[in-house]
């Protein structure tokens, strides 16, 4: 259902407020340069630090300037399933292909505690899942056999792995099959998931350079892996600089230079130090 190259979109701030303006102007921007799907209010969206109707807005904006010209993926993600299928279900009327839910962070737990988590928002609303494995923010790991038990629920269509493990998609194949989404959810090492079978990346890096992200997409799915490596080693000092400071403090640093939007973050996200900035600027010809 889903594949190729998704961006992990920011949330643009302007005086402390939402930017609307920019919010359209980055997703209208995003699919000129060839971008395969939109993945708003996720964790480089800011989404912890968002108000509620904040959130539900760069759901609406994403859904209505897409228009339907790509899928967009809608996070509704939280550690209180009951917040969590409010999002999922507002992410339905405003007409989002898909939600992201991510794995129950700060109250960590187990297995099964995570399989109710996500049964719970399933059961509750009809439309696509993706479930978002990020043990190093989340603390916890969806185990392959939890995963593989979360793949027989009907609208649960694909993973976002961002395990940082290269033998997960491996061990998830083996349970699952190949009838699922496997998508990437760390650029730096998204060449070697497809490898693997994987179908994609949602990508932090696509914020500011889309047209290369979704070239290294297409060539993997062509089986031109040569040609993907190239892309990829040619991306890669900007994968590394984006995450030098805590993201997406790097995406949004990128996005200004680019004309896209401020630089502004939320707290406790801060603004780039002087050697992040530089190292950005010397890379300003990987951008676009």
């Amino acid at each position: 259902m889903f594949s190729g190259s998704y961006v992990a979109l920011v949330t643009p701030f302007k005086n402390g407020r939402l930017d609307e303006d920019a919010m359209r102007r980055i997703v209208n921007w995003q699919l000129e340069k060839g971008t395969n799907g939109l993945v708003p209010v996720g964790t480089t969206g800011e989404s912890p630090t968002l108000s509620e109707s904040e959130h539900k807005r760069v759901v609406e904006i994403t859904v209505a300037e897409a228009n339907g010209r790509v899928p967009v993926i809608a996070g509704a993600g939280s550690n209180n399933p009951v917040e969590a299928l409010a999002y999922a279900q507002h992410a339905k009327e405003a007409g989002a292909d898909a939600i992201l839910c991510v794995a129950g962070y700060y109250n960590r737990p187990n297995q099964d505690g995570l399989y109710a988590h996500f049964e719970y928002i399933h059961n509750n609303v009809d439309i696509p899942m993706v479930i978002y494995n990020i043990p190093p923010r989340a603390i916890v790991d969806i185990e392959p056999a939890t995963m593989a038990k979360l793949a027989a629920l009907k609208n649960v269509v694909g993973v976002k792995d961002a395990t940082g493990d290269l033998a997960r998609i491996t061990l998830e194949r083996m349970a699952l099959g190949d009838n699922f989404a496997y998508l990437s959810g760390e650029d730096m090492t998204a060449i070697a998931y497809n490898v693997s079978g994987g179908n994609g990346c949602i990508s932090v890096t696509a914020n500011v350079a889309p047209t290369r992200c979704a070239a290294m997409q297409a060539a993997c799915a062509a089986g031109d892996y040569t040609q993907a490596l190239r892309i990829s080693d040619e991306l890669a000092p900007l994968h590394k600089a984006m995450f030098a400071e805590p993201s997406p403090a790097g995406a949004k640093y990128a996005a200004s230079l680019l004309g896209l939007c401020s630089e502004e973050t939320r707290m406790p996200i801060m603004p780039l130090s002087a050697n992040s900035k530089a190292t950005l600027d010397s890379l300003q010809h990987l951008l676009g």
